[in-house]
């Protein structure tokens, strides 16, 4: 069967901020019709003033509900129109601290007796998490590898109010995730110092990312010999068009949309004027976001910490004369100084509880069980697949199926008071983005829905969030990019080169269009693929317009491929509300009629369960991470058939999990695919399959 050429993007788009600010750039979706002036309405109680308790069993009010105190968005008239549409709703209540009531901690006592010991926690110890790497939106189980978002914040909350917790040690390093979850972090250590508890930073390596997290801690430390890059943000882009044409294969491609950027890594040398405009249009947000974040930390003007930053910053001394780190201490002298802080007067070590001990410490027994009502979380994270694949590897994505059955669920169950749809996707295949939109508005028909942005939603993962009546974003959330693009390779070079053979004999005028990749398209197949491509764009961006109450002609000037931070969305009518978790669930809650101080218990849908394959993995590793990777790129190349709605990017998501000795090893690997018989074959035998073809709607 014919298939389109499959533009394969990157979950976290290729683009990389220095400082691994890592670029994800998706397309968008839209939001239900009867969503955009019902969500506009929402009203939530002014912030509530702080309650300091002498009792150590202080709890953070909603403790149980995420992170509040995201930014009030102000509103701001959608592109094409003259008026401003009404405000969203505002950014939820601030943290807070309530005492438990003297039967709460006594029943929180009695459970921490009793604990099992991979879950008890010695008085006066330190939380000690390592923030570095990836950093998933999924939840993981002890099996898995990586961090965990949800998890991370989970632990803020927790400690805030755990008796046995005197503060937080927090070492941050080099980090893979985009602005939207360091956000989302950042906002849980505001939230933690409120507790009166200490937050402590320690920073060995420091990039903008690292440090825009880092700041928000009470002190900071560093040792004399961090590493130091404070130079600015880059934004970059890969082309292969020359490779390809040296290998003999020639991509076809149609992009529809002026800022479409996908598949102009196949079908390019060069970066076009109209993507380089949005490129620079989100460097300078992010960029901007960076700075006024720093000049607020420190009370100064924007422009001296610029000067200060185009100075050329490498030297971690000159952090601590500038007054942007505490002191210079080893990792020991930190420890030792914390010790001292606690009160810990034996010889042994600093008491410390790490990550991921302390996330099995249950929020029952600390008394944040929740309340009667439950709300749904359903988390949908990774790139788009209609179905499992043979090479799909744990964790490895959003299964449309698998999430329909979940979505199922919830609608035909009474319990759930109200959903909240948290994504974070770069997209993937349309045709299941299409089911689970179908799915999430026949849920939103029966219950409360809020979409809630992370790092991403883009394309697929925009799809699905569009269906929800409600869209919450992070500032810096990479969205929009309504827009597609679809093409396939031609093989021709290739096959003369490596002296293999293709014919093909069909029946009917266009048989041929998508199966035969022996020779360029004849000119009334090249005109029937436009137009196919050009349907698929209008279909997109007629059901985004319907979505966000637009019409076509307004929806057209913030589609055309292109990608939005989610401040600039939200002002476009693409997003209804900025902030993290905490304030999707307060508009979820406000949309169910559960009063805003009411304790909820938020069930998780998607909650992951160890599975064999998964602590297989999880013990044996692969040799230098290549065979992982490896899998990786055969699973993404089998899996991608029919029309795609994802990013930029083609084959080499995979690479940032790796070193540069082995990227260097798989890129090898793959470039001399032709150069034996036995990965001739493999090579020709997708190519037979037609597993190299596909469309891809961004």
């Amino acid at each position: 069967m014919a298939r389109l050429l499959v533009l394969r993007s990157a979950p976290y788009h290729r683009s990389h901020l220095s400082a691994t600010a890592t670029f994800l750039l998706s397309p968008s979706n839209s939001k239900q019709p009867h969503s955009a002036s019902a969500s506009a309405s929402a009203s939530f109680p002014s912030t509530a003033r702080r309650i300091l308790l002498p009792s150590p069993l202080r709890v953070p009010a909603r403790a149980i509900e995420s992170s509040p105190g995201t930014t009030k968005q102000e509103p701001t008239p959608a592109a094409g129109e003259g008026e401003a549409q009404e405000p969203p709703p505002p950014a939820a209540s601030a943290f807070e601290v309530e005492e438990l009531g003297w039967g709460t901690q006594l029943a929180v006592k009695l459970r921490m007796l009793v604990a099992p010991p991979w879950k008890r926690v010695r008085k006066g110890s330190v939380l000690n998490m390592k923030l570095r790497g990836e950093i998933s939106d999924q939840l993981k189980t002890r099996f898995s590898s990586g961090l965990s978002l949800p998890q991370i914040c989970e632990n803020f909350v927790k400690a805030a109010y755990d008796p046995r917790i005197s503060g937080i040690y927090l070492h941050i390093e080099p980090l893979r995730c985009g602005w939207g979850k360091v956000d989302e972090i950042r906002r849980h250590i505001v939230d933690f110092k409120k507790s009166g508890k200490f937050v402590v930073g320690y920073m060995p390596v420091c990039g903008e990312k690292e440090y825009y997290l880092a700041c928000a801690c009470g002190e900071l430390y560093a040792p004399p010999s961090a590493y130091v890059a404070l130079f600015g943000l880059t934004v970059q882009q890969t082309f292969l068009r020359g490779v390809l044409e040296k290998v003999g294969i020639e991509p076809e491609i149609q992009r529809i949309g002026r800022y479409k950027s996908a598949g102009d890594q196949l079908a390019r040398k060069s970066m076009s004027n109209e993507v380089r405009e949005m490129l620079a249009t989100l460097l300078d947000n992010i960029y901007g976001n960076w700075l006024d974040t720093i000049s607020s930390k420190h009370g100064k003007k924007k422009e001296e910490i610029e000067e200060f930053i185009n100075s050329g910053v490498y030297q971690v001394a000159r952090l601590k004369e500038e007054g942007w780190i505490t002191d210079l201490l080893y990792d020991d002298e930190v420890m030792a100084m914390l010790k001292e802080r606690v009160g810990q007067k034996d010889k042994k070590s600093l008491r410390m509880v790490d990550y991921s001990k302390y996330s099995r410490v249950s929020k029952w027994t600390l008394g944040l069980q929740g309340g009667g009502e439950q709300i749904a979380v359903i988390r949908a994270s990774g790139s788009i697949t209609r179905t499992r694949s043979p090479l799909s590897v744990p964790s490895s994505g959003i299964i449309a199926e698998q999430l329909i059955e979940k979505i199922r669920t919830v609608r035909e169950s009474e319990k759930y008071k109200a959903v909240i749809l948290r994504i974070d996707s770069p997209g993937g295949d349309a045709l299941a983005s299409d089911l689970m939109w179908r799915e999430i508005r026949l849920l939103a028909d029966t219950k409360p829905v809020v979409a809630s942005m992370s790092d991403v939603a883009a394309s697929g993962g925009y799809y699905m969030a569009m269906a929800a009546p409600v869209i919450v974003a992070e500032k810096l959330t990479l969205t929009g990019s309504i827009g597609v693009v679809t093409g396939k390779f031609i093989l021709q070079k290739l096959y003369e080169r490596i002296d293999f053979n293709k014919e093909i004999i069909s029946k009917g005028r266009y048989a041929e269009l998508n199966a035969a990749d022996q020779r360029p398209l004849r000119p009334d197949e090249a005109e029937l693929f436009e137009k196919s491509a050009q349907n698929a764009y209008a279909l997109f961006r007629d059901k985004a317009a319907m979505s966000r109450s637009m019409n076509v002609d307004q929806m057209e000037t913030v589609a055309q491929g292109r990608v939005w931070s989610g401040q600039d969305a939200a002002s476009r009518g693409l997003v209804d509300s900025l902030g993290g978790f905490s304030q999707a669930l307060a508009i979820a809650k406000q949309k169910a009629n559960i009063p805003h101080d009411r304790k909820v218990q938020l069930v998780e849908i998607s909650k992951p369960s160890p599975t064999l394959p998964e602590i297989l993995s999880g013990i044996g590793s692969s040799l230098l991470g290549v065979d992982r990777a490896v899998k990786g790129v055969l699973q993404d190349v089998t899996s991608l058939n029919g029309v795609q709605a994802r990013m930029d990017g083609i084959l080499f998501e995979r690479l940032e999990d790796l070193s540069g000795e082995n990227q260097l090893l798989l890129l090898v690997w793959i470039s001399n695919v032709t150069n034996s018989e036995t990965k001739t074959a493999w090579a020709i035998n997708f190519v037979e399959k037609d597993r190299f073809v596909g469309g891809s709607e961004d």
